[in-house]
């Protein structure tokens, strides 16, 4: 097995010779070929009609696959005037979970702010296939996606959204589907984009500008082209503290579900659904949550008053720090101005700047060598949440900051200290900043030769991409440092810190009651100017061949062959700040991290943010064959064709998988009717950040160890790190439908109906420490050699595995139908267009012992609604254009775990809760946009998206958190664009 850690200095120098030889001896097949038949450098007619299907790897005239595939061209592209051609896409009903800039804006360390990538038939990023031509794109993460904003997008003539299993064609990661890019590659000419847009709420200003020229010189054999883009997209700010959504929105109510417990047993549901649901364990200023002061709140300027709690609430000041009337940590109402959750940036702010040149020679009238360029760089950033908020603090009497009356009380009730609360908000807010550049080169050829009496066409490219990560966090606070400068004393008439080194190493004291700001030495202490910050180097090489041919003809027409292989190699390093990753594994200390005593040395002194170190690689090798045969042609049965691929692949981390597709197609007598087929088996490799994830350790007091009897407790290191053993994911696909096309009796009529089945196992999933052992425990043998409880140091790995599974079945609609107008008087054609997927089942087995199968079809908490719907209508003439848009998802549930009650409730559990209200209202979307063509070649346009400004459903959790659900609601509102579109 390869080991991980190869630098990317060292990477094999056979790869880029392998990928020039194949080059050559494919050209010089081509040129003794030509030889015998001399032409222009132009197409020859019989490659200008085979068309590239990119659900499979057959190319013959005429073919149609038997998987399902949606085309958005560019004239469905343009109409939708979006900044980024990912929210055209993203669009479709098929695909559900995507990840864009209003995803993961929540978040510190996940290090996808801003990513944007397609998941289809919610599977998961992870699992659908992203190509640009054709080709693997190196992903802007470590779980491999790549980053569609840094794609040239202003060349795309059409995105082939191909939505089935693929990997027998395309190899791993295509278990949901493949979204292909496909450029225009000979483009001729001047083109360019300008446009400019704002929300309805005065936010998310974004302009555009992108610019393309292509030309052909030494008689149309050389054809250059280049493009190149820039995209500003402020996104939608941070509201701050309390209810008050950014700029005037009015749809933020902090509803949380309240749990009253697991063994509540009065007829009433486990779990309240409220809004306007209040923290009682902290509030903006301070609160003294526990104990005989319990309720005393604190303003800006560190005066104390009394808290107001909601529901009516009676502090109990006892140890607990319960509070009368309310429920689990929440009171409904009262004093919300501590509220964090709207505190969360509901749209990251982008910038995108995109560079792209192809240079392609005929070296005859059929081949071509050409080369690609396409340097990007995307910086966005984001506020995860407001202050730092901090529970159960304990805090001394004796503090000097404590005002005199509240000192005064410590020493009436006889107690020393107290347990306390705060958002900090005198804190300046926490800022994500991450920057990624991506450099991808690729040298190939394409064309097609006589071998053996057949007609061969080839493609063959090697491929390198690098994308360097960094992400800088500002305005972090060091947990250490914080904790120091709140223990403050008094020391010859000056506060200071209490503890003896941390002054000595620079500690400066913080007054925590009010929000006084900090004196600028304080705010460096506790804030550096060096906050976390991570670098991630990830490398990709392929060389890929493929050909295909017509060898052989049998009854019912030629045989399509096509065969080929792949060698690819993924690498990544990251290199974390010794505060997060820990200058004991591996991270020095530095002048920009200066060594601190009061820092532990294993890392994770960051109150969010904590990266660490890790680097992994792996290859694959594979070789694949399809076949497509036609057994069927006449006048009476129609004409039907069977489709079936097979691929070999070895990965030097699980060894070999096989993939295969099996499917048909059938062109019935019926005019225009036709019926598609098909079954295959996918996979999905671990990816880089789930076989080599940084390590991470943290100390676990009172672990149970269930091997001993009676079981005993210990003190574990519980590491979380990644896990080589990993095999592929294996899923089943099965599709099949019917499609009218074009008949005689309706021919601007085209509808399909398809039904689709997917069974994934060995799906990759976390467990938890306790879970792992318990495993062991109870016979799962996967979990054995991941703890050692008996050694001088014990300690539990925490890995993922592949133990889950996924089920999920449903069905796919399209239809369109496209008109001439000239009936009824008027100029131009009509079109309407739509699509929708319905989810009926979506069923995931976490595979742990006692948990249950979670049916999440038509949960809108997720992203996979029962509906999803699509609908387009456009009037287009030679001089105007006007298009209506239509986006609705049904209604939904919370989750469909939750049993909905109000009384008589049945005897709530662990994997069947009861919970009073369990609905997710859907959601219709209306966007309209027009063109009108100042001159031939100038065209003005505007859009405008959510028309209607509808508000996002509440998408309560637990806890007080956005309690939105930005994977299927629109966060933003109302947006206007305007733009022109320059044709030269």
């Amino acid at each position: 097995m390869r080991q991980s850690g190869q630098p990317v200095a060292n990477r094999p120098r056979h790869l880029a010779l392998t990928a020039l030889l194949a080059s050559a001896s494919l050209v010089a097949l081509a040129n003794a070929s030509a030889a015998q038949t001399p032409g222009t450098a132009q197409p020859s007619a019989e490659m200008a009609e085979t068309v590239v299907v990119t659900g499979t790897r057959i190319q013959a005239t005429g073919f149609t696959a038997p998987t399902p595939t949606t085309i958005v061209g560019t004239e469905q592209i343009e109409k939708n005037a979006q900044p980024n051609i990912y929210n055209t896409i993203a669009q479709l009903p098929s695909l559900q979970g995507s990840s864009g800039t209003s995803t993961n804006t929540f978040s510190t360390s996940s290090g996808q702010q801003g990513l944007s990538n397609f998941s289809l038939r919610g599977l998961g990023t992870i699992r659908t296939l992203t190509l640009l031509d054709g080709q693997r794109v190196v992903g802007a993460n470590v779980t491999g996606v790549p980053d569609i904003s840094l794609f040239p997008q202003l060349l795309v003539e059409r995105v082939d959204v191909v939505t089935g299993g693929a990997s027998a064609s395309y190899g791993s990661d295509a278990v949901g589907g493949v979204v292909n890019f496909i450029t225009n590659k000979h483009f001729e000419g001047v083109k360019a984009n300008v446009q400019g847009g704002i929300s309805t709420y005065g936010d998310d200003a974004q302009y555009l500008l992108q610019a393309a020229v292509g030309q052909a010189f030494l008689g149309g054999k050389l054809h250059v082209e280049v493009s190149g883009e820039y995209d500003h997209e402020d996104g939608v700010p941070a509201a701050g503290f309390g209810e008050s959504a950014p700029n005037g929105r009015q749809w933020y109510r902090a509803t949380t579900l309240l749990d009253r417990g697991p063994t509540v047993n009065d007829g009433g549901p486990r779990y309240l659904y409220r809004d306007h649901a209040q923290a009682y364990a902290y509030s903006k200023y301070g609160l003294i949550s526990k104990g005989p002061l319990q309720g005393t709140a604190f303003d800006v300027n560190g005066n104390p008053f009394p808290f107001v709690y909601g529901s009516g609430g009676v502090p109990t000041h006892n140890p607990n720090g319960d509070v009368t009337g309310c429920i689990s940590g929440f009171c409904v109402g009262g004093d919300r101005s501590g509220g964090v959750g709207i505190g969360a940036s509901l749209k990251s702010g982008i910038k995108r700047l995109n560079g792209y040149t192809r240079i392609g020679y005929d070296l005859n009238s059929d081949n071509e060598v050409y080369a690609t360029l396409n340097w990007s760089r995307v910086t966005t950033n984001n506020q995860p949440n407001p202050g730092a908020q901090k529970s159960n603090i304990s805090v001394s009497c004796a503090n000097p900051y404590l005002p005199a009356s509240v000192a005064a009380a410590c020493t009436a009730n006889n107690i020393t200290g107290f347990s306390f609360g705060t958002d900090n908000a005198m804190l300046p807010n926490i800022h994500v900043n991450t920057s990624r550049g991506q450099m991808r080169a690729v040298l190939g050829a394409d064309g097609k030769f006589d071998l053996g009496g057949t007609n061969w066409r080839y493609d063959t490219y090697y491929e390198h991409g690098e994308e360097l990560t960094w992400i800088r966090v500002r305005n972090m606070l060091l947990n250490p440092h914080y904790s120091q400068a709140i223990n403050a004393t008094i020391s010859n008439g000056q506060i200071v810190c209490a503890d003896l080194v941390a002054s000595a190493n620079g500690c400066q004291p913080l007054n925590i009651f009010g929000g006084r700001t900090p004196s600028p030495s304080t705010l460096a202490y506790l804030q550096p100017s060096n906050g976390p910050f991570q670098h991630t180097h990830q490398a990709q090489d392929v060389v890929s061949l493929n050909i295909n041919g017509e060898p052989v003809s049998l009854w019912a027409g030629p045989v399509s062959v096509a065969f080929g292989g792949e060698y690819r190699r993924e690498y990544y390093r990251v290199e974390a700040d010794p505060y997060g990753n820990g200058s004991a594994n591996g991270t020095p200390y530095n002048d920009a991290y200066p060594a601190d005593p009061t820092l532990s040395t294993n890392g994770s002194n960051w109150y969010a943010g904590n990266y660490h170190n890790g680097t992994g690689m792996y290859d694959v090798k594979e070789a694949y064959a399809e076949v497509n045969m036609p057994f069927v042609d006449t006048p009476e049965l129609g004409k039907a064709n069977l489709n079936v691929a097979g691929r070999w692949t070895d990965y030097s981390t699980s060894g070999v998988v096989w993939t295969w597709k099996i499917g048909a197609t059938w062109d019935t007598p019926l005019n225009g009717v036709r019926l598609r087929a098909v079954t295959s088996n996918d996979v999905r490799a671990p990816n880089l950040s789930e076989l080599f994830a940084a390590p991470t350790t943290t100390t676990v007091p009172s672990f149970t160890n269930p091997f001993t009897n009676p079981p005993s407790k210990l003190t574990i290191f519980q590491n979380t790190i990644g896990n080589t053993a990993l095999k592929p994911e294996i899923a089943r696909n099965i599709e099949a439908g019917i499609v009218l096309s074009q008949p005689d009796w309706m021919p601007g009529l085209s509808v399909s109906f398809d039904y689709y089945r997917i069974k994934l196992t060995k799906g990759i999933s976390s467990l938890s420490a306790d879970q792992i052992v318990n495993f062991c425990r109870g016979g799962i043998a996967q979990t054995c050699g991941a703890f050692d409880l008996t050694g001088p140091t014990p300690y539990v790995n925490v890995q993922q595995f592949n133990l889950a599974s996924i089920f999920t079945e449903g069905f796919d609609y399209e239809a369109s139908y496209q008109f001439g107008l000239e009936d009824v008087g008027l100029p131009g054609r009509f079109v309407v267009h739509g699509l929708a997927t319905n989810i009926s089942s979506f069923v995931t087995d976490p595979g742990i012992p006692g948990s249950a199968p979670v049916q999440s079809a038509g949960t809108n908490s997720g992203n996979t609604p029962h509906w999803k719907l699509l609908l387009i209508e456009s009037w287009d003439t030679e001089k105007f254009g006007i298009m209506l848009q239509q986006r609705w998802f049904s209604d939904g549930v919370i989750g469909r775990q939750y049993i909905e009650c109000t009384t008589g409730c049945p005897a709530t559990s662990t994997n069947f809760p009861t919970l009073d209200r369990n609905h997710m209202a859907g959601a219709f979307y209306l966007d309209v946009g027009g063109t009108y063509n100042l001159t031939d070649q100038m065209t003005a346009y505007f859009k405008i998206d959510n028309l209607l400004d509808r508000d996002p459903a509440a998408s309560p959790q637990t806890n007080t958190g956005l309690d939105v659900n930005p994977a299927l609601y629109d966060l933003v509102g109302r947006v206007y664009r305007i733009g022109v579109r320059f044709n030269l």
